[in-house]
């Protein structure tokens, strides 16, 4: 695995073939993305359509968060349905190296000032998180980050202007929402990496996030599984 901490890899095959994370050789994913890009006339465009696929067909939950590498298989993000950012981003290189666009994933730590109660407690009190997932990917000459994490439902909801994508500049969150209020702000960065680093990521996971974060989490998912809980978009934002 490759891990470039500062400026933009080399492309090359690296970023290009399937990894057990990004798994375009399952039928599933390969589907989806093949259905995606239909009739698309060159990569930008390809990366494009994968961008608003993975963000509007697959829904934001940060409940799903998991330290199970198999729940961070683009495979499993699919037939779930739902994902945070980490999972949404494998999803999202998975399905452009799919097509042939060399892409990495990048990790940087973001500060939300927009949360729902619910996932306040889930989080102790912290507005910080760690590891915020995108894709960064080989477009035209040059690297271009973009972060699918937020679905369209989840940004009317929130009053959160969506992250439009087009191919050619930086997608990433926007600084204020559509009330003038702090949305996102990214704190550091740490770097693009070839294939998923799990347990890198789990490893600090564990040493930020309260102990209790996993089971909580599995417990909403289950309850949202069995339709007895709410979608994260139908939560209320705090003021």
């Amino acid at each position: 695995m490759e891990h470039t901490t500062e400026g933009f890899p080399e492309p090359g095959e690296l970023y290009l073939r399937p990894t057990k994370y990004f798994d375009y050789d399952t039928p599933i994913v390969r589907d989806f993305a093949n259905e995606a890009v239909e009739g698309a006339r060159d990569d930008v465009e390809k990366a494009v359509r994968l961008y608003y696929a993975v963000r509007d067909r697959v829904r934001y939950d940060p409940y799903f968060m998991s330290d199970d590498p198999d729940e961070y298989r683009a495979s499993f993000v699919l037939k779930a349905g739902s994902g945070f950012c980490i999972q949404k981003a494998v999803l999202m290189v998975a399905c452009t190296r799919a097509v042939g666009i060399p892409t990495g994933i990048g990790l940087s730590n973001v500060t939300n000032h927009l949360c729902s109660e619910r996932l306040l407690n889930i989080m102790a009190g912290k507005t910080l998180f760690i590891h915020h997932g995108y894709a960064v990917m080989y477009l035209n000459g040059k690297w271009v980050k973009a972060a699918p994490a937020f679905n369209i439902e989840l940004c009317d909801r929130f009053h959160v202007e969506p992250t439009e994508f087009d191919g050619n500049a930086n997608a990433l969150f926007q600084e204020f929402d559509k009330k003038g209020r702090r949305h996102m702000e990214y704190e550091s960065d740490h770097g693009i990496w070839s294939d998923y680093p799990h347990e890198r990521v789990i490893t600090d996971f564990r040493n930020y996030y309260p102990e209790t974060i996993y089971e909580d989490c599995a417990r909403e998912r289950q309850r949202n599984a069995d339709k007895l809980a709410r979608n994260f978009e139908d939560e209320i934002p705090l003021p």
